[in-house]
C-alpha cells in the first residue's frame, strides 16, 4: 500500500495520554481519513484502566460498521481490555508503542489472551514506555505480528512524529494480510 492512500474504510482512533495531541500523528490521521472517529475520555491526564476501557467499548458501540482500530499508548492498553466485549466491531487493529502495564500497576492477567482479529503491534527499540522485549511479548500474547520500527522513541510529537504517512502503511498491510513481521 502506498503511504498516499488513506483508508476509505471506518478507523476508530484511540489515543493514549493527553490525547494524544494536536500535532500528534493520530491527530494528523484523523483529519485526513474521512471515516474516522476519535475515542473520547473524560480525563486525559489519567489513566485508568476500567474507566479508558468503557469509552473504548462506548466507541467501539458507536460504530455503523466494522472498525480498523489505531491505538497508541496507553489507549493500546484500553482497546485490549475493551476488545474482546465487541469483536463483531473489529476489523483489525494496529497497536503502536504500546504502555507498559507495569508501569500502571495493571495485573498482567487483564491484558491476557489471543485476540479475534488480525493485531499488528508496532514497537520501537528506545521506547521510554515499553521495553522492546516486553512489547513483543505482548503481541505474542495478543497473537499479533510484532514490528520493530528501529530507534523511534514513543512514536509521538515528543520522538519528532507529527505527520506519520507510515502508519498507513502499516494498516495497509493489516488490511491485505501483507504483514511483514521485524526484528
Amino acid at each position: 500500500m502506498s503511504s498516499s492512500v488513506l483508508p476509505s474504510e471506518p478507523l476508530l482512533i484511540v489515543p493514549g495520554l493527553n490525547d494524544s495531541g494536536p500535532g500528534h500523528w493520530q491527530t494528523w490521521l484523523e483529519q485526513r481519513a474521512p471515516k474516522s472517529r476519535r475515542v473520547r475520555q473524560e480525563d486525559w491526564a489519567t489513566p485508568r484502566l476500567p474507566v479508558w476501557a468503557d469509552a473504548v467499548r462506548h466507541g467501539l458501540r458507536s460504530l455503523d460498521a466494522p472498525a480498523w482500530i489505531v491505538a497508541h499508548s496507553f489507549g493500546c492498553l484500553a482497546f485490549v481490555a475493551a476488545a474482546r466485549a465487541l469483536p463483531q466491531k473489529i476489523k483489525g487493529a494496529v497497536l503502536v508503542a504500546p504502555a507498559n502495564p507495569e508501569r500502571f500497576q495493571i495485573p498482567s492477567g487483564a491484558l491476557h489472551g489471543a485476540l479475534p482479529f488480525p493485531v499488528r503491534v508496532i514497537a520501537s527499540a528506545n521506547d521510554q514506555w515499553m521495553p522492546l522485549e516486553s512489547a513483543r511479548h505482548w503481541a505474542c500474547e495478543w497473537g499479533g505480528e510484532f514490528s520493530n520500527v528501529g530507534a523511534q522513541g514513543h512514536i509521538n510529537t515528543e520522538s519528532g512524529h507529527g505527520a506519520w504517512p507510515e502508519v498507513l502503511t502499516f494498516i495497509g498491510e493489516q488490511k491485505t494480510g501483507d504483514q511483514k513481521t521485524e526484528d
